[in-house]
């Protein structure tokens, strides 16, 4: 199996970052909606205090992407946020747990964060194991948290604390 390498994301993954979140079995776990634009892409790839964009690679193909905000308020200085998408082709091959254990380190290691914090559609139980394997605890539920395909649909909201 070829092995998965983290990066800070650059311009040049604006394209392959949109054909990801353009795939159904993608957009469906987020909050993303179909067929996102490149131009939305690349505003979002540009730098941002307090954001950090990783992306996974697997033989030098974007295989999946996360998203983390450090909250700006000082208050909540010692809190991020994050999401996180992985390439449809590219699941149960490691990808979602090279992003998280990265995005852990820097934290724990790097960013003096204590909490974690993310959303998480109720039914995707892929997400949940993940995020279970990385310490994470449901802390509450979102009631019709978001519109997918038509219906409302109930999201977990989850930290993890250092």
């Amino acid at each position: 199996m070829s092995r998965i390498v983290i990066r800070h994301a650059e311009a040049r993954d604006a394209e392959p970052l949109r054909q990801i979140t353009a795939h159904a079995e993608v957009y469906h776990d987020t909050l993303q909606i179909p067929h996102p634009s490149m131009e939305m892409w690349q505003e979002r790839l540009t730098p941002r205090p307090g954001r950090r964009h990783l992306v996974a690679c697997i033989d030098d193909t974007v295989a999946g992407h996360l998203v983390m905000d450090v909250e700006p308020n000082p208050r909540r200085s010692h809190v991020a946020t994050f999401g996180l998408s992985v390439g449809a082709q590219f699941r149960a091959r490691g990808v979602g747990s090279a992003l998280m254990q990265e995005m852990v380190n820097l934290c724990d290691n790097w960013l003096r964060i204590e909490r974690i914090e993310l959303t998480v559609f109720v039914d995707n139980a892929a997400g949940l194991a993940l995020y279970r394997k990385f310490g994470f605890d449901i802390e509450g539920t979102g009631k019709k948290f978001a519109l997918r395909n038509g219906e409302y649909v109930d999201a977990f909201f989850m930290a993890r604390i250092k």
